[in-house]
């Protein structure tokens, strides 16, 4: 912990209060930051879904998201001191900014609430996403109203930034779109001297000998393994950055400082089967090291990834059965979970924006790629979150079809399908539109049904078996099942309601929920909340 300053800290680095959460463990519950507010119970939603971090009494935070982390370590290596710079908790603002205060950096995701998520959420049930409400407030802090640092933003979500006019609305001095540790260091350094930044900064790309050591533990124990894709997908920002990979020892450093804060290690990768992979093909040694390495670890227990693609599963069977009996998965039911991308049934929309996914197949291949990697991934005790895109610029009746079968014939694999709505970004960004739902048809209605029937079908499951494997706090465990299941449970009420008595046409269904005809949002959820408050305090 670092000397309280009544006066301030020169350089405060932060993120709205969405991304300051351990998500109870589940650090896919980060989605519920795109919520809209109102879907569910502020106490609820703050202490089920995105639970606040650690806070020491000067403010700083026992963990941070890992880009935060990275900017924080980039600054250090640029010479700012230790005692200038403190990585605050955005409810705690008022300890930390003041008069010698002079950068306020933020970390955001989707700070305007328009990501493919948070689409679907708004569209569904109106209002605005806490992600983009916590941004706003963080902003209109009183002691940032009053004390005016200059405000540099980042992260995956800085691009939605870079108009003058949305800039100059909310009082940003500079967005830095892209890798920022090469670049950051000399915008702090102007303006602490006070000195004109620029309005939109455009990182360099960081090669992988550059990428900064963390110097305090993140947010789950993210570790990052490589920096972007290389896939080529248009519509997705992640996908244009050159990817790299970082050395093992560096990947060790970083697993050994979040265990010294009691963190499991996650590693993050965009495809966590390509570490050291020659282009689209899966280099299984390197990447089977590396999870052995981990695994070996003194004092971990358990291993977590983010992401991989589905071509690089079903091109690498022997990779991933190598990596599940290193982990030990299937031993008492125990299994991993990452999130990979479907995106479509549809080889020709495949072929036409993102024909990079498939690699090392071709795009008439792409269908039974998915079910032969969902086959794999079954076989060896891999749960996929999967996404599809909804709305897919030049989208055919035929196209959505495709993705209907290909669903259907997921059914027997446990997993989830996250259906999203497209959002015009990347390469496509002021090439298409974003879709929203008055756009909808009743076919890509019919594809949003059947991916949340298969998603609630496998969820309780899945719920009773993770909490089975969790350690932790037991009773945050039962109320999170129950809240789960009685959730899960509306869900279908409102999938059968669709389907039966709407007849796929979802837009008058939440217009009429909208003008208070039919209730899609369950009011018991404030009364279980309570039940099992009282009960814990008991």
């Amino acid at each position: 912990m670092k000397m309280a300053k009544n006066k301030g800290y020169k350089i405060v680095l932060t993120a709205n209060r969405t991304l300051m959460s351990h998500y109870n463990g589940l650090v896919f519950l980060g989605f519920g930051a795109c919520v809209s507010k109102g879907v569910i119970p502020d106490k609820l939603y703050f202490s089920a879904f995105c639970p606040s971090i650690g806070v020491n009494r000067d403010g700083s935070t026992t963990n941070a998201p890992c880009g935060t982390r990275k900017i924080e370590a980039a600054l250090l290596n640029n010479g700012f001191k230790d005692e200038d710079i403190i990585v605050a908790h955005p409810d705690h603002l008022d300890k930390v900014i003041g008069p010698n205060t002079q950068v306020l950096s933020i970390t955001e995701i989707d700070p305007l609430g328009i990501a493919p998520a948070t689409s679907m959420f708004r569209n569904m049930f109106g209002g605005n996403a806490y992600m983009s409400i916590k941004f706003e407030e963080l902003l209109n802090h009183p002691n940032v109203q009053k004390y005016k640092p200059k405000i540099i933003i980042g992260g995956p979500g800085a691009w939605q930034l870079e108009d003058a006019e949305i800039r100059n609305r909310f009082g940003l001095d500079s967005v830095i779109i892209g890798d920022g540790e090469k670049v950051v260091g000399k915008l702090v350094e102007k303006a602490v001297n006070n000195k004109e930044l620029p309005g939109v900064v455009h990182g360099e790309v960081v090669g992988e000998e550059e990428i900064p050591l963390i110097k305090n533990p993140t947010i789950d124990g993210i570790v990052e393994i490589s920096r972007g894709c290389g896939r080529g997908c248009k519509f997705c920002t992640p996908t244009l950055k050159r990817f790299r990979c970082l050395p093992v020892e560096h990947i060790l450093k970083e697993v050994e400082l979040n265990l010294q804060s009691g963190r499991q290690p996650l590693l993050h990768a965009e495809d966590i089967l390509r570490y050291k992979a020659k282009g689209f093909h899966v280099n299984t040694g390197a990447v089977t090291d590396l999870f052995r390495q981990v695994s070996s670890y003194p004092e971990v227990d358990q291993v977590q990834i983010s992401h991989f693609a589905l071509s690089s599963v079903a091109s690498a069977p022997d990779a991933v059965e190598e990596i599940s009996n290193i982990l030990n998965l299937g031993e008492n039911g125990k299994w991993l979970s990452g999130q990979t991308g479907i995106e479509t049934g549809s080889p020709r929309l495949i072929n036409d924006i993102m024909g990079g996914k498939c690699k090392p197949y071709t795009p008439e291949e792409w269908p039974q790629v998915v079910v032969d990697a969902f086959q794999v991934l079954s076989d060896n005790s891999w749960v996929p979150v999967s996404t599809l895109i909804i709305g897919i610029p030049g989208e055919t009746e035929h196209d959505v079809q495709l993705t209907i079968d290909l669903v259907q014939e997921l059914k027997e694999f446990k997993s989830i399908i996250v259906p999203l709505f497209f959002v015009s970004q990347g390469g496509l960004r002021k090439k298409s539109e974003s879709f929203s739902m008055d756009k909808m048809t009743r076919k890509e209605c019919e594809l949003l049904m059947e991916s949340w029937r298969h998603s609630l079908n496998w969820a309780e499951i899945l719920l009773d078996e993770y909490f089975k494997m969790a350690k932790g706090n037991h009773v945050k465990s039962f109320l999170a099942k129950r809240i789960f299941a009685f959730s899960s449970r509306k869900a279908k009420d409102m999938v059968k309601m669709c389907e039966n008595e709407y007849d796929y046409n979802m837009p008058a269904m939440v217009n009429d929920a909208r003008n208070g005809d039919v209730k899609l949002l369950p009011q018991p959820l404030h009364s279980i909340y309570n039940y099992f408050m009282l009960e814990k305090r008991q």
